[in-house]
């Protein structure tokens, strides 16, 4: 997991045309990386265009109506990049991308690591 580090242009990076300002979390390049292993691991396989709109928001044009735009490309490709070399993601050739067995593995522990948590500090939640 090592391999997963924000490249140095992340830090004055706008997250698409539709947002004023870059993120003001330090640390939102893990979670965008987090993101974008949640989002493979539900809608694989899944390409970056898709994931652009997944990403993308409303541009505020003023009087004039608003309108859809798509998220910042070389992000999602600079991170599903970085996933890649990881090994928690691979490339289907004209299909997309979808998890590795490892990526696999290391969300569903992952996921099972944080229920049992929150079914320690709320045990309603035991029935899920």
């Amino acid at each position: 997991m090592d391999k997963i580090v924000p490249p140095t242009w992340t830090v004055f990076a706008k997250t698409g045309s539709h947002a004023e300002r870059p993120p003001e979390d330090p640390d939102w390049w893990f979670t965008r990386c987090a993101s974008l292993l949640r989002k493979i691991y539900l809608k694989s396989p899944i390409g970056i265009a898709r994931l652009r709109s997944e990403y993308g928001g409303r541009v505020d044009q003023g009087v004039k109506p608003e309108h859809a735009r798509k998220g910042g490309g070389a992000i999602i490709r600079k991170a599903l990049q970085q996933l890649e070399a990881a090994g928690l993601v691979e490339t289907l050739r004209k299909r997309g991308r979808v998890l590795t067995g490892e990526g696999r593995r290391l969300l569903d522990r992952l996921s099972t690591e944080i229920k049992d948590e929150l079914e320690k500090k709320r045990p309603e939640l035991k029935k899920y």
